[in-house]
């Protein structure tokens, strides 16, 4: 005898926020080489000390978008993150073991660490614009290659960014 199943009322499933991003899929970003930027741009980069390091952090951006990282759970089970002079950090890692240094740094090498692999893309296009006030997120926090990508245009939406004004 086989039962299908026809006679159980379908029941919704219910899905958290998580699981949704989980479906959502991010367009590539690459970053334009220098020599494919306006005629104009080019020219002041050629003469700007910065533009090396301005390129080096585009092509990291762009990485990082295309890379899932993983993202440790509070007990709430929402996404691990800590606040500095008003921003909330989302705190990221590259790997497991990246990770382990960080827990081990903060003396928590011996409690279960519940995490939840995320596109950067997602963390900076989808959840720092849902979280309330100025958020970014910390890659590999307290790590020599650890890395900020903090609330700004051109990392994150412009909604979300926050207005530094003019710089020169």
């Amino acid at each position: 005898m086989f039962d299908d199943g026809d006679d159980i009322a379908e029941r919704p499933v219910r899905r958290s926020k998580l699981a949704d991003l989980a479906d959502w899929h991010a367009p590539e970003v690459r970053p334009k080489p220098p020599e494919a930027l306006e005629p104009a741009l080019a020219v002041t980069l050629e003469g700007d000390r910065t533009a090396p390091a301005q390129h080096e952090f585009a092509v990291l951006l762009g990485e990082f978008r295309r890379t899932a990282v993983l993202v440790p759970l509070d007990g709430a089970g929402d996404l691990w993150s800590a606040e500095q002079n008003g921003v909330r950090w989302i705190c990221a890692f590259s790997d497991e073991e990246a990770l382990a240094r960080f827990a081990g740094a903060r003396g928590d090498g011996g409690r279960e660490w519940v995490y939840r692999a995320v596109l950067g893309a997602r963390l900076l296009d989808v959840i720092v614009p849902m979280l309330p006030g100025p958020a970014g997120v910390a890659l590999d926090a307290g790590s020599v290659d650890g890395m900020l990508f903090p609330p700004v245009t051109g990392i994150v939406p412009d909604a979300a960014a926050v207005d530094l004004g003019e710089t020169r």
